[in-house]
């Protein structure tokens, strides 16, 4: 469970574009790390093993699909390398803050294998959508 990012924090996101990551979180992050832009308007952020995996997973699919091209164009085009600075920040670049819709509080969470750097609005509207609709979810996935 330690490799694991999981729960909900929230941080504020700078004037620089910068914004601190969970303590817990920070070791993990320490040998590299990816952000790009992720899908539902928040952006994904990777340890750079994790993101080594899913970047062998975008080479495999099928360049004649159109889906694949695009899918991979969104996570691979959009990403950049951040480091977590002496105080446990990371930098993040301007298309990335301008895509997800940050400022003020940013919300990170903890989603397994990545973290997810949401807007507080959006995550917000986010999970009030989904939690409305959490039953019909667990039923359709079988859970």
């Amino acid at each position: 469970m330690d490799n694991l990012f999981i729960g909900e924090y929230q941080h504020q996101l700078d004037d620089k574009g910068r914004l601190a990551i969970p303590a817990k979180f920070r070791r993990k992050l320490k040998k590299g790390a990816i952000v790009t832009k992720g899908l539902d308007g928040c952006l994904f952020l990777y340890t750079a093993d994790e993101w080594s995996k899913l970047v062998t997973k975008l080479t495999q699919m099928p360049i004649s699909q159109g889906n694949a091209r695009a899918f991979a164009r969104l996570m691979l085009a959009g990403a950049m390398t951040v480091e977590i600075d002496s105080q446990g920040r990371i930098n993040l670049p301007n298309y990335l803050i301008k895509f997800a819709g940050l400022k003020g509080i940013s919300i990170i969470a903890g989603l397994m294998s990545r973290l997810e750097i949401w807007s507080e609005k959006a995550w917000e509207d986010y999970k009030k959508k989904t939690e409305k609709e959490s039953e019909k979810m667990a039923e359709a996935l079988f859970i």
